[in-house]
């Protein structure tokens, strides 16, 4: 009897010993009100919630303390979790995303108007502009240029990136971005309106012509002949965007079009939050670093929207009145998808109700899309 007592207490104690109550730290509980924060944000205010949800329920997933052994850390070789995140360490999951991109986009803005992919371009200054100052904090240039990818507004290309040059980083990387993306309603029109004047924001555009769809189905084809031979190491990204692209545009193709853009998309999209949340561990997701990739995250999107306005602005100076570009788009080369041009929309729309910029911005933000992978792709050609 009295070795049955001790036997029971002894498995008493070591269940004890195995909850998360007695290894329960500040740090967890930060991060657990992080994860509860971003849930909160994304139900209420509908803050991006198809990525904040899954990032939020992950982080809180991650944070819960256990003891080591039983092969439940994401961080732990064969665990579940570990091998869910194997998607997000060799760019799995981001190219299937690009993929479901693809195939639910119309690239008539652009191919309509091929000078918007200037804009695009040159919103992706907030980029190369993070990454000189990410070295001038002291970061490696490994570093420098996976936290710089921020400024391109597309969290997947971050995570394609920081995968690839710094592993470490990618939950804080991600989350940046993904924050960013969720804040542009708020980070976008001052600087939109500070930069323009009254008379540039009532321009109106010329109506975008037809495009044929010997033109859309001839653009994927071209886009990857022509980005793939100038920039490879983009492929994983930009070969399945347009792979996805010409699914849609084929005509032939619609059922495959439409598995890619639904069931497939929603799936991996669970999948990447749920393990870049999971992966913001608070050992590493609290510390000064972290903090420091913030800052410079937000600095990168300042930079990305000036770079797209004032660039729209000296676009103007060499084209007729006829031909002139509402500057209120060039925020939209900022990558994030559509909701960067919708800005461009609401905006433009307070200060004159029959102005329709939307689809005019459309054009810059899909090149956004295009240049940020292709920057990715640069980055990781020089540091890889």
């Amino acid at each position: 009897m009295e070795n049955s007592f001790k036997l029971i207490g002894d498995n008493l104690n070591q269940f004890l010993g195995n909850t998360a109550f007695l290894n329960l730290t500040p740090g967890h509980i930060i991060m657990i009100l992080l994860g509860l924060a971003f849930i909160y944000f994304a139900i209420t205010r509908e803050l991006n919630p198809l990525l904040l949800v899954p990032v939020g329920f992950g982080i809180i997933l991650g944070n819960i303390p256990f003891a080591s052994g039983f092969l439940l850390g994401i961080f732990e070789d064969g665990s579940v979790m570990n091998y869910l995140y194997l998607g997000v360490l060799k760019s799995i999951y981001p190219s299937l995303i690009f993929l479901g991109i693809g195939a639910m986009t119309d690239f008539s803005s652009l191919i309509a108007n091929p000078k918007l992919i200037l804009i695009g371009i040159a919103a992706q200054l907030g980029i190369f502009g993070a990454f000189s100052i990410a070295m001038l904090f002291g970061f490696s240039p490994a570093h420098a240029g996976a936290i710089s990818i921020i400024g391109g507004g597309d969290g997947i290309t971050a995570i394609f990136l920081s995968a690839k040059l710094a592993p470490e980083l990618i939950s804080i990387v991600a989350i940046s971005a993904f924050i960013y993306m969720a804040l542009i309603p708020w980070i976008q029109p001052p600087i939109m309106r500070l930069l323009t004047t009254k008379k540039e924001r009532v321009i109106k555009m010329k109506p975008m012509r037809v495009v044929s769809k010997l033109e859309k189905v001839f653009f994927p084809i071209i886009g990857i002949l022509l980005t793939g031979f100038i920039v490879p190491t983009a492929l994983p990204l930009l070969g399945m965007l347009f792979f996805g692209n010409l699914l849609k545009e084929s005509g032939v193709t619609k059922k495959l079009a439409d598995t890619v853009k639904g069931p497939l998309i929603d799936v991996v999209t669970i999948l990447i939050g749920l393990t870049i949340g999971a992966s913001a561990e608070a050992a590493t997701f609290l510390s000064g670093t972290a903090l420091t990739i913030f800052v410079l995250g937000a600095f990168s999107f300042l930079i990305a929207t000036i770079g797209g306005v004032i660039f729209v602005k000296f676009m103007n100076l060499f084209l007729k009145d006829a031909n002139k570009i509402n500057p209120l788009i060039g925020n939209a080369g900022v990558a994030a998808f559509p909701d960067s041009a919708r800005i461009s929309q609401t905006v433009g729309m307070k200060y004159d109700e029959t102005n329709f910029l939307s689809m005019h911005a459309m054009g810059p933000n899909l090149e956004g899309i295009i240049g940020s992978a292709l920057a990715a792709g640069i980055m990781l050609t020089f540091l890889y």
